[in-house]
């Protein structure tokens, strides 16, 4: 097999892109600390049509050399603004009409493949810090808690893989 050109992807410019229709669809990053994370997390932001990003807390922001190293110009293509706090950009997205759903293993959480998004929904995923994920007062004001299965001897994904599962899954129910 020959692999694929640049060419051969078709590949919106960034111009395009901006102007086509997103899926109701916004990730929040809740203190998350990793530059590189959330550079991956606005690479797969833009593979999947996300509405925008949500920049909390601790999260930092474009532009920055060690965010552009992973997210290779995703930084200039999805919409992105920032929150001084997590609770300040979901209040603004559930005024919104947005389901908040949330990345976080706890009691009562909905398998991530038993969760079925609406077409006509709109959604907001939320993964937090690397270590202490979610904060708890977030936890509380979720729609959903949703958690991917696993089946190893580690207990947690990395924040941008998760999050990429997530975003796989409601790309597929939405689009």
């Amino acid at each position: 097999m020959e692999k694929k050109t640049i060419r051969d992807l078709h590949r919106d410019t960034i111009e395009q892109y901006r102007r086509r229709q997103k899926l109701p669809l916004v990730v929040v990053l809740d203190n998350v600390r990793s530059l590189n994370n959330i550079g991956s997390v606005f690479r797969t932001s833009d593979a999947f049509l996300v509405e925008r990003i949500m920049l909390c807390g601790i999260t930092a922001t474009p532009p920055s050399p060690e965010i552009h190293k992973t997210a290779l110009g995703a930084e200039d293509s999805v919409e992105w603004e920032y929150f001084p706090s997590t609770m300040e950009a979901l209040s603004a997205l559930k005024s919104q009409g947005y389901t908040v759903c949330v990345l976080e293993q706890v009691k009562g959480s909905v398998s991530l493949e038993q969760f079925a998004p609406s077409p006509s929904g709109r959604y907001a995923i939320v993964a937090g810090h690397e270590v202490h994920g979610v904060d708890p007062e977030v936890v509380n004001v979720a729609d959903v808690c949703l958690e991917i299965p696993q089946h190893g001897t580690k207990h947690s994904l990395n924040v941008s893989v998760s999050t990429g599962i997530a975003l796989w899954h409601f790309f597929e129910a939405m689009r």
